[in-house]
């Protein structure tokens, strides 16, 4: 395997990708399989869940639907300790491994980028406590796939079979060292669960790097998925951010309100214009999962709520965007369809979030460099094990000298 650091040309990376490859679709179907049933050793009903957030409750529910009761919750938080959540007592981790440890499989279901902590780092302080068996929330996700998959880019590994040869023509893209690391830890993170490979966030504000591009006196600002306005923010505070104009679009209504109340207290310095819409492949309405948080998305199947949407091109017709920022919830691919004349035309910098799915990976830069060659690409995480992973496309005389 290729070390994770030091110096990687393309050719290197391509190499080290098709060594991930080597295994094949029915060797990774096979793996998938069967990697939760050995890490458990036969104890694949008797489980306890580490982690009672979001993920644990996930977990807990798609369990329970196939009528596997976890034993309990188990969570560093003391505030938890002892009460239920969703009828499953919460044990402080060394009370739970006491109980459990040698007995029991403990499944990890913390997966957070604005923790403090690695996945790593949770199995030793379980291995540390006793815990004998303990596996990451991904290996139980891929035995039960249809109960829990996709989940942002966890998916099945053999899916990155299926689309192997668009993995490996992505790997020409990637303009630095650190991007072609970035591209491959998080390859082998999508085929083997392999969290201790993925490299820390970078030190950079998400969506302005500045080792990569300086913002022009006079920036045209699209901000897709605006949600309250924190990136219209981070935009102002940067050198020469607060002129130009900003195009804000927020779908989710709740979010929309918050973005209004945001921009009437800015300074009024810069001209922006914002949008209660979502931002797709055409104009017309979707139907759209509005929680009221940055996890809102458009879904055809479990959307509450039909919203406008609107294609760039069109909403945009006379506009001459010079950057382009879209954390859209897995929607980004339809969305840079409907920019396509846009950036065919401008060429603007483009900051594209890719850890909504798991070929987002390889989809999207792949797209960008079909509708404009003149850009250069660059892939940066802003958070822990993959959150906040950003493609960015930057046009050859925009990039920093």
């Amino acid at each position: 395997m290729t070390p994770l650091n030091g110096v990687l040309g393309r050719a290197s990376l391509t190499n080290a990708a098709r060594e991930l490859l080597v295994e094949g679709r029915a060797g990774a179907v096979k793996r998938e399989e069967s990697a939760f049933d050995a890490a458990a050793e036969g104890r694949t009903d008797s489980l306890v869940l580490f982690g009672a957030g979001n993920l644990g409750r996930k977990t807990l529910a798609g369990l329970r639907t196939i009528g596997i009761e976890p034993l309990a919750f188990t969570d560093s938080n003391p505030r938890l300790w002892d009460n239920p959540v969703e009828g499953l007592v919460v044990l402080p981790p060394a009370e739970a491994a006491r109980l459990y440890g040698t007995t029991s499989t403990f499944v990890i279901t913390i997966w957070t980028g604005e923790g403090y902590d690695r996945m790593g780092s949770r199995v030793r302080q379980l291995h540390s406590l006793g815990c004998r068996r303990v596996i990451p929330f991904t290996l139980l996700f891929w035995k039960f796939a249809e109960l829990f998959l996709p989940h942002y880019a966890v998916d099945l590994p053999h899916k990155v079979h299926d689309q192997g040869e668009d993995t490996l023509r992505a790997c020409e893209v990637w303009s630095d060292d650190a991007s072609r690391f970035e591209y491959l830890a998080q390859l082998r993170w999508r085929l083997l669960s392999d969290f201790d490979t993925l490299p820390d966030p970078v030190r950079e504000t998400t969506y302005f790097p500045r080792d990569l591009f300086t913002l022009n006196e006079r920036e045209v600002f699209i901000d897709c998925g605006a949600y309250d306005g924190d990136t219209i923010r981070s935009f102002l505070e940067r050198p020469n951010g607060p002129s130009g104009r900003i195009f804000a679009f927020e779908a989710d209504p709740n979010n929309f309100e918050r973005l209004e109340s945001t921009v009437a207290m800015l300074p009024q310095q810069v001209s922006i214009e914002v949008n209660n819409q979502a931002v797709g492949s055409s104009n017309g309405s979707v139907l759209f999962c509005a929680s009221g948080n940055e996890a809102s998305y458009v879904s055809p199947i479990s959307g509450d709520i039909r919203v406008d949407c609107v294609a760039l091109d069109q909403a945009l017709e006379g506009v001459d965007p010079t950057y382009i920022k879209m954390d859209i919830e897995g929607a980004e691919l339809d969305a840079l369809a409907g920019s396509a004349q846009l950036v065919k035309r401008c060429s603007p910098v483009l900051a594209i979030c890719c850890y909504h799915r798991q070929d987002h990976l390889w989809k999207i830069p792949l797209l960008i460099q079909s509708l404009n060659p003149d850009y250069r690409f660059y892939l940066r995480p802003h958070l822990l094990e993959g959150w906040d992973l950003v493609c960015y496309a930057v046009p050859a005389d925009r990039i920093k000298a």
